[in-house]
């Protein structure tokens, strides 16, 4: 085989390697309304907001209640079960008392994350919900003649442009 032969058949293949890969440069519009066009903005209704927000809250007070190992069973000199329990092994020379304290510290630790971020959802969906709401308000405000009546489309598109 020449050289040119040789070239020409590397050009060949090469060309059907590249035929066949995918090249996306923008996403098709999906025929469903989520793609591109009118339909594009998300939408989330306050009662979605609402139920997810109220979820959290009530994830947080279940937790906060059930998963509190370090209280369970507290003495009258305020330590809990699994801490008194640790100390006893400890004072029996057990080594899992020393690894008993480490889970009750890495347990708690979780715990406190999770209730955070159950508050923190809870909390911003709240203040999202009002926020929201007052950005409604002064837009609609906004989008009024003096006289209350709402401004046309037609009118609106003009400051767009």
């Amino acid at each position: 085989m020449t050289f040119n032969d040789e070239w020409a058949q590397l050009k060949s293949e090469a060309r059907d390697r590249q035929a066949a890969q995918m090249r996306l440069n923008a996403a098709a519009p999906d025929p469903g309304g989520s793609g591109s066009g009118a339909n594009a903005d998300l939408v989330v209704h306050q009662d979605d907001l609402g139920k997810v927000g109220n979820e959290a809250f009530k994830v947080h007070g279940e937790l906060q209640k059930q998963a509190d190992i370090a209280g369970a069973g507290m003495s009258k000199g305020g330590v809990g079960s699994t801490a008194q329990a640790a100390a006893e092994l400890q004072g029996r020379n057990f080594s899992a008392g020393d690894e008993l304290y480490t889970t009750l510290e890495v347990w708690t630790s979780q715990v406190k994350t999770v209730l955070q971020m159950c508050a923190h959802i809870s909390n911003h969906l709240d203040y999202s919900k009002k926020w929201h709401a007052e950005d409604e308000a002064e837009i609609a405000a906004s989008l009024r003649r003096r006289n209350g009546s709402a401004v046309s489309a037609s009118e609106i598109a003009k400051y767009v442009k």
